[in-house]
Order: C-alpha cells, then sequence, then structure tokens
C-alpha cells in the first residue's frame, strides 16, 4: 500500500492513501494486508441484503447435505471483499472501474476462513480521452488462510495522474 503524509501547513499533515497512473508497473504485485476473516452472520447479512436466495449461503441443514457438508460464503461477498482489500494499493485514486472480467471461483470460502488477496498489475496505458488519466489493469488473486486460491479477477481502472484527481484538491 502506498501511503504518506502530505504537508497540508505549518507542522500539519493529511494522510493519503493510493498510487497515481505513474506510480504502477507491470509486473508488481501489491500483497493487500490486513487479511479479513468472515464470520457466519456477515455471509448472511449480505446474502439478504442482495437477495440472494440460496440455501447453501444460510441454511446449515440443507448445506450439510451438499458436497461441501455446510454453508459456504456468497461468492459475491467473496469477490466485494478482495475488491475492498486492494482499494488503498490500487482503486485510491480511481476515477472510475472500468470494468471486471474473468472473474473465477475456485475453492470455497466458509465462515471462519481468513481471506487474503493481493494485486498484480497486468497493463497500463495513457487514457486517450482523458490527458489526466491513465488506464490500468491488475489480476486480484484471494487465497484463504492455507494459501489455496477461492478466486481471481481482472480490474480496469481510470486512474488520475500525479497532480490531477480528487486528492490533489486543496480542501481534500
Amino acid at each position: 500500500m502506498t501511503q504518506h503524509s502530505v504537508n497540508i501547513g505549518p507542522q500539519r499533515y493529511r494522510e493519503s492513501f493510493g498510487r497515481n497512473f505513474e506510480q504502477f508497473t507491470v509486473g508488481d504485485v501489491y500483497e493487500h494486508r490486513p487479511g479479513r476473516t468472515v464470520t457466519e452472520t456477515e455471509n448472511t447479512w449480505f446474502t439478504l441484503l442482495t437477495m440472494n436466495t440460496h440455501p447453501m449461503h444460510f441454511d446449515g441443514e440443507y448445506a450439510k447435505h451438499s458436497e461441501f457438508g455446510r454453508c459456504i460464503v456468497c461468492s459475491p461477498f467473496t469477490v466485494a471483499l478482495m475488491v475492498g482489500m486492494s482499494v488503498t494499493d490500487v482503486s485510491q485514486q480511481a476515477i472510475a472501474n472500468l470494468g471486471w472480467t474473468d472473474i473465477k471461483m475456485t475453492h470455497p470460502l466458509f465462515a471462519g476462513d481468513t481471506l487474503y488477496a493481493m494485486s498484480e498489475v497486468l497493463a497500463k496505458r495513457e487514457s486517450t480521452s482523458r490527458p489526466t488519466a491513465g488506464i490500468v489493469t491488475v489480476r486480484t488473486t484471494g487465497t484463504n488462510q492455507d494459501d489455496t486460491v477461492v478466486c481471481t479477477f481482472e480490474r480496469t481502472m481510470l486512474i488520475a495522474r500525479e497532480g490531477h484527481g480528487l486528492q490533489a484538491a486543496a480542501n481534500y
């Protein structure tokens, strides 16, 4: 995570996070920490909030008869956590998310598992329509506490160039 303080006045500093377009290098890998232990309650809340009625996410008796023998964490929750974990490293300076592709759920995540994530920079290019920004693509990989890959996806973002974007504003 790129974290630094910006001097905003005499003996006064403001915490700043994220990378500008210029700070991304293809091939770099950012390990997002801390990890996140998922609870049954959070999984149930997310499932209910998103109106996902599949009983594999909240009905223990139903899930007991599945190949997993217990409830699994709702896959969009896993993706959402991984995106959130990556924000301070890859999208804190984003102007917009441009899309997610190739989302793969490779192993179930269970309540009580700890999720870790890391992102590799796959590509970057200057924006042809916005000279104050560039386009960055990363592949984010989520693993559990046993280092088993549970999810991967690619995400493309429009990232502010240095000196541009909201954090460059004097009052932010």
